[in-house]
């Protein structure tokens, strides 16, 4: 297998390193700089299409990207522990969250990041308005998983799971890009410094 990378503060390469630590998978991996725009290069277009982080290359030569499928992959190679949940309930909540993840917060964040950020100011298409618009957004989707954490220890089920990978990652892109969680939002603020602290957060 080779993993195509890239470094903080892209989100979605790390979901996959903090998954893989989780399963103390250790992953082959090629450092791809979205700075440098080597994501967009031929080589790596020819692999993956859309022309971005991350993507798995399996031994056969098969491209697996998004992260979420990648995840998806490296769950059945190794199962324990169980990041996607067990039995239907609990898979189906753990599925209920992700989705909510990137459904109610990564949109605005994306917004924020496209179209006001001086990193993509490069970027054609950008409307600032667009992205200022998106700035309560982000807070109210912050507002939405403070309420669903309240008396809960991880965010879909009662172990640490995928959905927890996909929000860490999401909040600290949000307070990357100067959109940090509010002070009031205690229960949030809370589940972000237990999952934190854990080892496979560094990843």
């Amino acid at each position: 297998m080779l993993f195509f990378n890239s470094p903080n503060p892209a989100p979605n390469p790390r979901r996959v390193r903090i998954f893989a630590a989780e399963k103390g998978i250790a992953l082959p991996s090629r450092e791809l700089s979205i700075p440098a725009r080597e994501h967009k290069a031929d080589e790596f277009l020819a692999l993956n299409p859309r022309g971005q982080t991350p993507a798995l290359q399996l031994d056969d030569g098969t491209v697996i990207a998004e992260s979420v499928a990648i995840c998806r992959y490296l769950e059945g190679l190794q199962p324990e522990p169980p990041l996607f949940g067990t039995g239907a309930k609990e898979q189906a909540l753990v599925e209920m969250w992700n989705r909510r993840v990137e459904l109610i917060l990564m949109p605005p964040v994306g917004a924020v990041w496209v179209h006001t950020h001086k990193f993509t100011e490069r970027l054609p298409g950008r409307i600032l308005e667009w992205g200022e618009s998106n700035r309560p957004r982000i807070h109210d989707a912050m507002r939405f998983f403070d309420a669903s954490l309240e008396g809960r220890e991880f965010l879909a089920a009662d172990n640490f799971s995928i959905a927890d990978i996909l929000l860490l990652c999401t909040v600290d892109f949000s307070d990357f890009i100067g959109m940090p969680v509010p002070d009031d939002l205690t229960n949030l603020r809370a589940w972000h410094a237990r999952v934190s602290a854990r080892p496979s957060a560094t990843a």
